[in-house]
């Protein structure tokens, strides 16, 4: 993304080839406040619709997404690299949710009944609240609205979306595709706005909810600013996260799941494996397979099928790895493959392994946000847990075992994350909670608990017949 000095203009690029897509105007204050008085307004008329009135557009939009999918998918691999057939997946995982989000409302939000001490009765009831402000990254264009958006839709409030600059296409396809689902007009706008209109936005008196998915650093600028204003926050950020390979793991598909859980959407993903903790005595063979493994991907034109890994999605963000590439180098960290940037055209960046990680380097410290692996070896069991909880994040985790009672009870007593997968790689699940703990943020989406995290749970209670 560039903008011009005014910062009234902007282009999206193309980071495959660093050539413009489109270019695009923000809004003037004027048209924001029109656009959140009409948020609000729609607000008023949808937060009366019934589960069932609200489930049946919102399974339109999952209609809709794969009506549009292959101009949708295209669009994202454009705008912001990731391989062409992981658009389309990621458009598959969109429609998921809005079909377990129309089904499981009226079951998450229902209203229970309690007795009180004095023998009445006693409703609680989740009432929608109000305009809900989404704040999203670039990294997966569509599900990153789609996931808070749906929820909040389906409990009956509407929602502004604020995009990465340099996604605007797909937001405003998306603008679209709602609409053609049948969505009320004002219940889901596009933002066009640079930071200090977004800044301006979240004091609006009629913005009642703010969320936001991004790095530990915009988490708490936001998150200070919503809590100056009073306003609840749900922040998803950024994490380092760690896979465990045990000493009786199945170190062939360790390999191949760690590799994949590495580079998936040409790594950038908060959720991505990053540190690989390899206990000793199977180190030297994992250590041998995954190199040979990263080494092996092609890198080139996501819209290639034959290609593995596709450009990062920005020059600054290639620029931002590298750097913590060669500083952890500079920190004792040594290169087994990759390391270096190609000289060709877009913003690629090889594969890349490093070894020797330990405290004081980025690839220890900090979130790599792109295809570069850390190898950490761990004396034994006990060991490997205690680096893995050695972070100031804690989203997600892996654990490699045979044994898969051992591995469960690891995840549950001593993994200090929000999520922990079990011989498999993190990808987001619709009926399982999503969210993590520490510097990688507050509150879960998914599940059903993204439903409750926008409502207003209130207490009726009445008094005994006399």
């Amino acid at each position: 993304m560039e903008t011009t000095t005014k910062q009234k203009t902007f282009k999206t690029i193309n980071p495959a080839n660093g050539k413009t897509l489109s270019s695009y105007k923000y809004m003037t204050d004027d048209q924001v406040e029109s656009t959140v008085k009409k948020s609000h307004e729609a607000f008023l008329q949808w937060k009366m619709k019934s589960f069932e009135e609200r489930g049946e557009i919102i399974k339109s939009i999952g209609k809709e997404l794969q009506n549009y999918k292959t101009e949708l998918a295209e669009l994202m691999t454009d705008e912001m690299g990731k391989l062409l057939k992981q658009s389309h997946q990621e458009i598959d995982l969109c429609s998921g949710i809005c079909d377990y989000s129309a089904a499981k409302a009226a079951e998450v939000l229902k209203n229970e009944e309690r007795e009180l001490q004095d023998g009445g009765k006693g409703i609680i009831t989740y009432a929608p609240m109000g305009v809900i402000y989404g704040i999203q990254p670039w990294n997966y264009p569509t599900y990153q609205v789609i996931r808070y958006s749906i929820v909040n839709l389906m409990a009956g409030n509407s929602v502004l979306l604020k995009h990465a600059s340099n996604v605007t296409g797909t937001a405003k396809l998306l603008e679209s595709i709602y609409k053609a689902a049948g969505l009320p007009e004002g219940l889901f706008s596009v933002l066009v706005i640079n930071h200090d209109q977004s800044d301006e936005l979240i004091k609006h008196k009629l913005i009642r909810g703010v969320t936001l998915t991004g790095s530990p650093v915009a988490g708490e600028a936001i998150g200070a600013k919503a809590g100056k204003a009073l306003k609840k926050s749900v922040l998803e950020l950024g994490s380092n996260d760690a896979y465990i390979v045990l000493e009786d793991a199945d170190i062939e598909h360790a390999v191949k799941t760690c590799v994949m859980g590495r580079i998936y959407n040409n790594g950038e993903t908060c959720i991505a494996a990053k540190r690989f903790i390899v206990v000793d005595a199977v180190y030297d063979e994992f250590k041998e397979g995954f190199v040979e493994a990263m080494k092996a991907l092609k890198l080139g034109d996501p819209t290639d099928e034959s290609t593995k890994l596709g450009p990062m999605a920005r020059k600054d963000l290639r620029e931002t790895l590298h750097e913590q590439v060669e500083k952890s180098v500079e920190n004792g960290a040594k290169i087994l493959c990759g390391g270096s940037i190609p000289k060709s055209d877009g913003y690629f960046y090889p594969a890349t392994v490093l070894e020797s990680v330990s405290k004081g380097q980025p690839a220890y410290d900090d979130e790599l946000f792109g295809p570069v692996a850390a190898l950490i070896k761990a004396k034994d069991e006990n060991d490997a847990i205690n680096i893995a909880n050695d972070s100031r994040f804690g989203l997600g985790g892996g654990i490699f075992s045979k044994d898969i009672q051992r591995a469960t009870t690891l995840a549950e007593k001593h993994f200090d994350t929000g999520m922990v997968y079990i011989n498999k790689f993190g990808l987001a699940e619709p009926n399982m909670p999503f969210g993590g703990v520490k510097d990688s943020g507050f509150g879960r989406e998914h599940g059903g608990f993204g439903m409750k995290e926008f409502v207003n749970t209130k207490s009726i209670m009445i008094a005994k017949d006399k």
